[in-house]
């Protein structure tokens, strides 16, 4: 059996924590793949960086977050990440995409947004871990159904760590959460 850690704050301050732990427990169940959010890269490069061993898929912010035509992960990071062996996927956002827009046109909260704010009762950084997963599955860069390590944070940083089996979007209630690696005390 795995203890599960617990942080008493949540964001950055845990980044380099998450990283040590999700290494640990990758060796110690033999899982060589992990999912890491980033936003800017800061994150994304220091993942590739400590966890070199591992196949390390970094998922940014969709283009256009931030604003029309904005990418918050700029290019030259982007490749240094890439040049430390790991994968940038930039997408639509799982629990945020076309739905989001209707939410904000028509004040009606769709069916992605409210599971995204029911995984949030587990903390954001529980919300970010599901949603990059789904995102990388539907890329076809990490397998579904096979044991994974995913990621998430909370603003910035890392935060949260859970081993799950993937899946793809469209088949979301076949996710597993299998266990916490840590995660903020309070969500």
């Amino acid at each position: 059996m795995s203890e599960i850690t617990y942080f008493d704050g949540r964001g950055t301050m845990n980044t380099t924590r998450v990283l040590d732990l999700v290494k640990v427990r990758a060796a110690t169940l033999s899982i060589g793949t992990v999912v890491i959010p980033s936003t800017g890269g800061a994150t994304g490069l220091l993942a590739a960086e400590h966890l070199s061993v591992l196949d390390v898929v970094v998922v940014s912010h969709s283009t256009g977050y931030g604003g029309p035509g904005m990418q918050q992960m700029p290019a030259a990071t982007r490749s240094d990440i890439e040049a430390k062996g790991a994968r940038v996927l930039t997408t639509t956002h799982a629990f945020g995409g076309v739905g989001r827009s209707v939410r904000k046109k028509f004040d009606t909260w769709q069916v992605e947004e409210i599971i995204a704010q029911t995984l949030k009762r587990f903390g954001e950084g529980t919300k970010v871990a599901i949603e990059v997963s789904l995102m990388a599955a539907d890329a076809g860069l990490i397998p579904a159904h096979e044991e994974i390590i995913a990621c998430g944070g909370s603003g910035h940083g890392l935060d949260t760590a859970l081993v799950l089996k993937p899946t793809h979007a469209q088949t979301f209630f076949d996710l597993e959460v299998l266990e916490i690696i840590c995660k903020p005390r309070t969500p």
